[in-house]
C-alpha cells in the first residue's frame, strides 16, 4: 500500500484552485464534474505526480464543525514539506498569504503556518 490521495476541506472550489495553483504553486491534476461538486486535485511539481491533494468541498455539516474547531485551536489541517521554509514564507507572504506563525525552529524542524483562504490553517515544514 501507499498514500496516493490526501485531502483538505475547502469552502469554494474556484477560490481553492486559484490559491493552491497560482499562490502555492501546485498544478491542477484532475477536474471532474460530479453533480454539484467536482473531483478536483492538485499535485506538487517537485513531488511525485502520483500523490494528489484533493480539494474536498466542505458541504457536510460535521466536516464544517471539525474544520472550524481546528482553526479555533490553531491546528493546521495538513503540512507540506518545504526545501526552505524561510524562502517559501517570504514568497507566499509577497503574494498576500496571511501567516499565523512565522518560520520557527522546533527541535529538528522549522515550521510556519498560514491561512489558505478556504477555511484552513496549513503548515509548511523543513527538516533542519
Amino acid at each position: 500500500m501507499k498514500i496516493a490521495l490526501s485531502s483538505v476541506m475547502v469552502d469554494d472550489h474556484a477560490k481553492a484552485l486559484r490559491f493552491y495553483t497560482e499562490v502555492v504553486g501546485f498544478v491542477k491534476a484532475k477536474d471532474v464534474p460530479m453533480g454539484d461538486a467536482r473531483w478536483l486535485t492538485v499535485v506538487a511539481p517537485e513531488g511525485s505526480p502520483e500523490i494528489e491533494l484533493v480539494l474536498e468541498p466542505n458541504g457536510f455539516p460535521p466536516a464544517q464543525v471539525f474544520q472550524r474547531a481546528l482553526v479555533e485551536a490553531g491546528i493546521p489541517w495538513t503540512s507540506f514539506e518545504s526545501k526552505n521554509v524561510r524562502e517559501d514564507h517570504a514568497r507566499l507572504e509577497k503574494k498576500g498569504v496571511v501567516f499565523k506563525t512565522p518560520p520557527t525552529e522546533m527541535g529538528p524542524v522549522t515550521v510556519a503556518m498560514f491561512e489558505d483562504g478556504c477555511g484552513n490553517l496549513i503548515q509548511i515544514h523543513q527538516a533542519t
